[in-house]
């Protein structure tokens, strides 16, 4: 079949610091066919496909690809301008685009002159018109949506005549219908005879989508299996190595009277503009309340205000004590145990250059009294930690900027878990993690909600939401678009909510959001509080 194949790897291997990172890796990729790259958290996935498109170089092995005369050449990608030049497009997870530029600056930009086409408009609006995109190529990046920053950069590979695309987890930040319209263009690259290369988590989108899917292990290839003849379970036994219990399940336990309230809260984003607009919620202890929105809608800002590190105009009580304006080292004092796992894990939620046991220091050392801080308790601590959580490190010295991704989310889980919190506000904790130990982040979180925890749960994957949350509430650019409850939601419901298509406040106005008649506070005492403010 050796006529039919637009790329092969051969015995690709790479290591960093003595440890491989790929070993041995044989894959191949058909013309017009959709191939999913599986595999946990280290397994070499991003390794792999860097090396596909220039970022690195193997130590050993070989690439091969096919010329227009459908012969396989050997390549030398020494860069991604090689990998361009052999029509290798990838599209990152992280977009890489200049945002003080218009979506027709960003996509010639680094072109070299003989690449550029002489009408560049006409090209563009033909590429977006055969495959669907909508997208205004005067529009600038800064004012773009998610969706749109995304098209931007597939348009820009094709624009370079990739043949070969490479999709890094391209629906985590989309809604149901952005996804399902984004299936519809690969499908459509597909049938133009493009090979397409698509890193997912999600495995429902492994099955639907793609014609065969490869797994990693370890760095080193598996399996290659027909996505026609397998399953979700033997897909995950082959990334894990062994059988895993998929269940994910909504704990079902009598939940408390509200321990946090939020009323009429506005919260503005560092530009000035507004974030979060008039939102009124509550969490119960035993409870958690999933959030939906498209990136960017504000779900940031919300955690930080509620944590004390943004300022905001509204009310938050505690147990019916009003902690407006308190920062986090005043909350801790008040005996409030509030945990924070933000979505920046290193930019916010841990110090990078600091070690494990370090970091967990950071969390636990104002307890400590003199002027000496005890180590050797947080080293053990993080220990613990390491074990309890499967963390693949060399030692409790360790920075954390040399963990792997999924590790680094599991000290940061692991640390704020272990302070014992009765209030946990976490955004995305499962983010490229692996379906293992996104199942185990699940089951601590259950866990936690067993204990009479109320969890605010911000999540990207509606399926989960559904499944694990008890309500989800929708925010659509900074407000609510309502609360339900999970048994009685659908993605297409929530999907439409978060575009702001539909909102079910005004069409339920008598129906204030988030506020329950078994809130701790009455109306009236709140109209006290906010005099007060």
């Amino acid at each position: 079949m050796e006529n039919n194949v637009a790329v092969l790897l051969k015995n690709i291997s790479k290591h960093f610091k003595g440890v491989y990172a790929n070993k041995n890796v044989n894959l191949e990729l058909h013309k017009g066919e959709i191939l999913s790259i599986l595999g946990e958290n280290g397994s070499g996935k991003t390794t792999l496909m860097n090396i596909l498109s220039g970022i690195y170089q193997p130590e050993e092995g070989e690439i091969y690809i096919a010329d227009n005369n459908n012969e396989l050449k050997r390549a030398i990608i020494s860069s991604p301008s090689d990998s361009i030049e052999y029509g290798i497009g990838m599209v990152h997870q992280h977009f890489m685009l200049v945002d003080v530029f218009t979506a027709a600056e960003n996509i010639i930009l680094g072109l070299k002159e003989k690449n550029k086409k002489s009408n560049s408009f006409k090209a563009l609006d033909d590429i977006a018109s055969r495959y669907g995109f909508d997208i205004d190529l005067n529009k600038k990046v800064h004012n773009m949506s998610v969706s749109e920053k995304q098209t931007v950069e597939i348009i820009k590979v094709l624009y370079r005549n990739a043949s070969i695309l490479i999709l890094d987890e391209p629906t985590a930040v989309l809604t149901p219908q952005e996804a399902d319209k984004l299936f519809t263009i690969i499908k459509k690259m597909k049938e133009d005879g493009k090979s397409i290369i698509l890193i997912t988590h999600k495995l429902n989108e492994v099955l639907s989508v793609s014609d065969r899917v490869a797994i990693l292990r370890k760095g080193e290839h598996i399996a290659t299996l027909d996505t026609s003849s397998t399953n979700e379970r033997e897909l995950t036994e082959y990334m894990v190595g062994k059988k895993v219990d998929l269940k994910l399940e909504r704990l079902k336990i009598l939940a408390s009277p509200p321990i946090l309230e939020i009323r009429d809260l506005n919260v503005k984003k560092d530009d000035g503009t507004t974030a979060i607009s008039n939102l009124n919620f509550y969490l119960r202890g035993g409870q958690i309340l999933g959030v939906a929105g498209i990136a960017g809608c504000g779900q940031k800002e919300l955690c930080e205000a509620i944590v004390g590190l943004r300022q905001y105009n509204g009310l938050i009580t505690h147990k019916g004590e009003n902690i407006y304006g308190f920062t986090p080292e005043k909350i801790k004092e008040l005996g409030i145990r509030m945990s924070f796992i933000p979505e920046d894990r290193l930019g916010l939620g841990l110090a990078p250059n600091l070690s494990i046991t370090d970091n967990l220091l950071l969390k636990t050392y104002q307890n400590d009294k003199g002027i000496f801080v005890n180590r050797n308790r947080a080293r053990e601590e993080a220990k613990e930690l390491i074990e309890r959580y499967g963390v693949v490190t060399p030692s409790t010295e360790t920075p954390v900027k040399n963990l792997s991704g999924g590790n680094i989310q599991k000290i940061l889980v692991g640390r704020e878990i272990g302070s014992n919190p009765n209030v946990i506000i976490t955004a995305y904790p499962v983010r490229g993690l692996d379906i293992n130990s996104s199942y185990m982040i699940y089951d601590i979180l259950n866990e936690e909600k067993a204990k009479n925890t109320a969890i605010l749960f911000i999540g990207e994957d509606l399926d989960v939401l559904l499944t694990f949350c008890d309500k989800i509430m929708v925010l659509s650019e900074g407000k609510c678009m309502g609360i339900i409850h999970t048994k009685e939601a659908t993605k297409e419901e929530i999907g439409l909510m978060m575009t702001g298509a539909k909102n079910l406040l005004k069409l339920h106005p008598e129906k204030k959001q988030g506020i329950a008649s078994d809130s701790l506070l009455s109306d009236e005492e709140w109209k006290n509080l906010s005099r007060k403010n």
